[in-house]
């Protein structure tokens, strides 16, 4: 049995549904985010891309604790994630605490 953590389910919702994109420079020719994930094993600068970008859409930015990007996604070297839907990002967002640290 996968155990997974409703916030990861929450991610797998975003996949299936396409609301989301995957990459820096994907998400920054979107017009808006609710929601952005940046994974542990980026580099500092990816780290500081997805900042900017958070403060761009006006979002919450998260960091994976449990799992890489790549384990969450299904992805090879997804490193930032970009979720437009606001119900599945609030959905994320309230199921976190744990598995996840905010970066902004």
């Amino acid at each position: 049995m996968d155990n997974k953590s409703k916030a990861e389910t929450y991610i797998g919702f975003v996949i299936r549904t396409g609301k989301f994109r995957i990459g820096a420079n994907a998400s920054a020719t979107l017009k808006r985010a609710e929601l952005m994930i940046v994974c542990s094993s980026a580099s500092d600068n990816t780290k500081k891309e997805a900042e900017k970008l958070a403060r761009k859409f006006g979002c919450k930015l998260l960091e994976p604790i449990k799992k890489t990007l790549d384990e969450l996604t299904h992805r090879e070297n997804a490193k930032v994630m970009a979720i437009t839907d606001k119900s599945l990002s609030n959905a994320i967002l309230s199921n976190s605490e744990e598995d996840f640290i905010a970066r902004n």
